[in-house]
């Protein structure tokens, strides 16, 4: 069995402010970080929400209340000139560009970019309309679930296969929708439930502070783990206060690829790196006191000590009543 690659997707989201010089530096750190993928976001303001819409009671904490959820995210659109740019930067830099698409115009602009997969956040699980327009596009898709019944991930399944994406090609990820996320709420087994229950491969989107949780999904199963990130946690904006800034997200790759090597095989036995200390932890029968030759073996005159390079303890009872071919002193290796 071989040893699994967590593909480590560093969610820039909407962290970039608008600008896309701190999109580049984001890019620079994810790709430093040595994240598998850097994603961004891909919306209208105009097709994503009406202008009336309240704020996420995080949004408004971490934003204010003056202006509306429409005001705050016109101001964080990315158009294509901009996605081409950053596509392009990306490249140079060694990392796979993602976005995730919050509309149709954006669907099919992603399509128009060549982007390798398509990425469903968890508010648009219920959104009908939406996941059949990405099941036709024949490409790999990621999933997330916040906030969904497993009743909900089924049918949100069912409509992606029915549109056309091959369940091979199909990641689920658990995911809580709170910023951050408290730890009582991650109910990380149920990412366990989902893989049981519905046949696919699954992930985790994580939205905790820190990176104990996603290391953990990995140590679980997880094949993909989305984080996001920034470069500043006290820069304005929505996402940035849960977010990692770089030096945290280079740990959580660096944990996530310890984690995927200490996995290992599944078969037990003595690794490369501890067969040196077997002969010198484990024991062997010796002589206990003077043994003449002829004498037979006993547990007066036989014991168990360091090093294991004589005749292993696991013989003992074989040992007992046969006779001593030489003369042993005391600590002696006995040899048959």
């Amino acid at each position: 069995m071989s040893k699994p690659h967590t593909t480590i997707i560093a969610e820039a989201g909407v962290n970039h402010n608008g600008s896309i010089d701190i999109a580049k530096k984001m890019i620079d750190a994810a790709a430093e970080a040595r994240a598998d993928l850097v994603k961004f976001q891909t919306f209208k303001a105009e097709t994503l929400v009406i202008k009336s819409a309240n704020k996420a009671v995080y949004q408004k904490e971490s934003t204010g209340t003056a202006e509306s959820q429409f005001e705050m995210i016109k101001k964080l659109e990315l158009d294509q000139s901009a996605h081409m740019e950053l596509i392009a930067y990306s490249e140079q830099k060694n990392i796979q560009f993602l976005s995730t698409a919050f509309d149709h115009d954006s669907i099919d602009m992603l399509a128009e970019l060549d982007i390798p997969l398509y990425k469903i956040p968890s508010g648009e699980i219920t959104n009908l309309p939406y996941m059949r327009h990405i099941g036709r596009k024949n490409k790999p898709v990621i999933m997330s679930t916040g906030m969904a019944t497993l009743q909900e991930v089924q049918t949100a399944l069912n409509v992606l296969l029915e549109a056309g994406v091959k369940k091979n090609d199909l990641t689920i990820l658990h995911c809580n929708t709170e910023y951050p996320t408290p730890m009582e709420d991650v109910n990380l087994k149920a990412m366990l439930t989902m893989r049981d229950e519905l046949g696919v491969a699954v992930g985790y989107s994580d939205h905790t502070l820190g990176i104990e949780v996603p290391v953990a999904a990995v140590a679980l199963g997880a094949s993909v783990i989305e984080k996001h990130f920034t470069l500043d946690r006290t820069l304005p904006g929505p996402d940035h206060a849960a977010s990692l800034e770089p030096n945290e997200l280079k740990a959580m790759v660096s944990a996530i690829r310890n984690i995927e090597n200490a996995m290992g095989d599944g078969e037990k036995k003595s690794s490369p790196s501890e067969i040196k200390n077997i002969s010198v932890v484990r024991k062997s029968i010796v002589a206990k006191k003077p043994i003449n030759k002829g004498e037979p073996f006993s547990e007066d005159n036989l014991t168990v000590k360091r090093p294991g390079t004589g005749i292993s303890p696991m013989e003992w009872d074989d040992m007992m009543n046969q006779k001593s071919n030489k003369n042993f002193n005391i600590d002696d290796l006995i040899e048959i």
